[in-house]
């Protein structure tokens, strides 16, 4: 049989014999090939190319290559513990710095020693370089796997897909559904730390730019403390995997979710409130921040009128009125436009209202339009009475640069980000990323004449932006609030799905319109109008009743 032609992005050609997989072909190529792109889509190395076709490495200098690594080290992780402890349910929570949190859902207690013991384990199988088997299951037939298996989090996943077949890696006596590709083998994995975290402990993975792994966590404490929060309220809820989540959808249930959902949002923003309350002698500026499509904008209008409820009144500035015109925005490393800096905010001119403010001087505020990218005709005139607080609102708002002029003590500083509660299964995390983009994908769709590529294709500099513009000052915050929504995923599909199919093959940001819409068919859908209209939800889907 005739070979198939294959093309490398440098024009060179690659002869494949029929049935011969990537993994063979890739032999040689250099780097860390952890997975390939056939015209575009992404492909896990077992496969075998049936026609000629563009061929990309994914090595684990980019994102898709990192994390597959991650995926497979975390499968190698699980697979250990599975081995070492019978019957014990290790479950994955959320990011700390370049890793993940894991505890025993069992109450094992972690030491450092039972870590050592892991990581051996680990490091012996990552020693044999065992292949990762990869099969697709009838969907009947993967739900019976796993319940032999007594996995009941990937069973109801399996029960509750639309789709056919269930695709599940196997490794040794291990497995599990994976939505996304793994490594080739085993061997890939030669680089992780295990470092205990009571009352679990952190799998580090190393950094892209010179695959070593920096064992330094940093503060996290008060970012933990509200992860913790996030899961005890998807116990009050009763759904901690989607799996669950689709099983409300599906028997009618998903109402009172919502309900809840938002119910324990109200709670968290009155009890904020009440904080703001009782230090109104002292308190003349309320400082929220967050990163891009937190939901900061509806959360001050919620905390708004709790605080007029307990007989404050307060006065809301928007930071994001405050952008320079975007051709006058700097760029970053990448030549995009980057709005995440500082100086991407006319800062003179919003230090200057600041302090007027402070001082019960009248300030003309702008109002910046983003379906033109500037600053729109006219301004409002606002002023500050003496019974009034100033709650200030965007992605720098805790920056000490922007309010320097304000003692300490007159401060109060909020910190708001959408924290997941919900993963795929006990093993698979659902990054707070995605949920991020999504939300923001619909809303530039919707009110900023953004399409769906453009957002993705941007989103790299938002992350690039925040990690240093915004994180490295969520630590000081006096009080932490978790935007996510139990339900939100399934509130987005049916809104997301249409804009990312749009995305054409030849897209550069095809491969991450396809890995959004894999995840996305996870979801049984929900109509948007079971979302009240005061919803921090209703800022991206539309439909609120507060105006912005």
């Amino acid at each position: 049989m005739a070979k198939i032609t294959l093309t490398l992005p440098d024009g060179r050609k690659i002869a494949a014999a029929p049935g011969q997989s990537l993994h063979e072909l890739s032999r040689g190529a250099g780097g860390l090939i952890l997975a390939a792109r056939l015209d575009n889509e992404l492909v896990p190395l077992d496969v075998a190319p049936q026609r000629p076709a563009a061929l990309a490495w994914v090595t684990y200098g980019e994102k898709a290559g990192v994390e597959a690594y991650q995926r497979s080290a975390c499968f190698i992780l699980n697979m250990a513990v599975s081995e070492l402890f019978h019957n014990t349910r290790l479950v994955i929570g959320h990011s700390i710095s370049n890793g993940f949190y894991y505890d025993f859902s069992c109450g094992i207690p972690v030491t450092q020693e039972l870590l050592n013991e892991i990581a051996a384990r680990m490091r012996e199988i990552g020693g044999r370089d065992l292949p990762f088997r990869r099969r697709r299951l009838p969907r009947r037939e993967a739900v019976a796997y796993f319940a032999d298996r007594a996995m009941s989090d990937s069973r109801r996943l399996a029960e509750c897909s639309p789709a056919e077949t269930v695709q599940v890696y196997e490794c040794g006596r291990y497995a599990n559904l994976e939505i996304y590709p793994l490594a080739f083998s085993t061997g890939a994995v030669s680089r992780f730390e295990l470092k205990s975290t009571s009352p679990g402990f952190v799998i580090l993975f190393p950094e892209p730019e010179d695959f070593a792994v920096n064992s330094h966590i940093g503060k996290t404490r008060k970012l933990f403390q509200i992860y913790q929060e996030s899961k005890e309220w998807g116990n009050i809820l009763g759904v901690s995997d989607v799996g669950r989540l689709d099983q409300i959808i599906e028997r009618g249930g998903v109402s009172e979710i919502i309900k809840v959902a938002e119910a324990l949002h109200e709670k968290k923003i009155a009890r904020i409130a009440d904080t703001i309350t009782e230090r109104r002698d002292d308190l003349r500026l309320a400082l929220v921040a967050g990163p891009s499509a937190a939901g900061k904008t509806t959360f001050c209008k919620r905390l708004s009128a709790q605080l007029q409820v307990n007989g404050v009144r307060p006065l809301a500035l928007s930071m994001d009125n405050y952008f320079v015109d975007r051709e006058l925005c700097t760029r970053d490393e990448s030549g995009e436009y980057d709005f995440e800096a500082l100086e991407a905010l006319d800062l003179e001119l919003f230090n200057r209202h600041l302090s007027d403010l402070l001082a019960g001087r009248e300030v003309p505020v702008p109002r910046f339009d983003f379906e033109t990218g500037r600053r729109a005709s006219g301004h409002r005139l606002t002023w500050l009475e003496d019974d009034q607080v100033l709650l200030i609102e965007g992605i720098h708002a805790l920056n000490p640069r922007i309010s320097t002029s304000v003692e300490e003590r007159h401060k109060f500083r909020i910190y708001i980000s959408a924290l997941t509660q919900l993963t795929i299964n006990d093993h698979s995390r659902i990054s707070t990323t995605d949920t991020r983009i999504l939300r923001r994908m619909v809303r530039d769709s919707r009110y900023r004449n953004y399409s769906a590529a453009q957002t993705l294709k941007r989103f790299p500099s938002v992350i690039r932006g925040e990690r240093r513009n915004t994180f490295p000052f969520q630590e000081n915050a006096d009080v932490m609030f978790n935007s996510a929504l139990v339900y939100e995923l399934a509130v987005l599909k049916d809104l997301a799905v249409p804009l990312l199919e749009k995305i054409p093959r030849d897209d550069e940001t095809y491969p991450e319109a396809q890995r959004l819409l894999t995840f996305l068919m996870l979801f049984r859908p929900v109509a948007a109008d079971e979302v009240p209209p005061t919803s921090i939800l209703r800022e991206f889907i539309g439909g609120s009743s507060f105006r912005y």
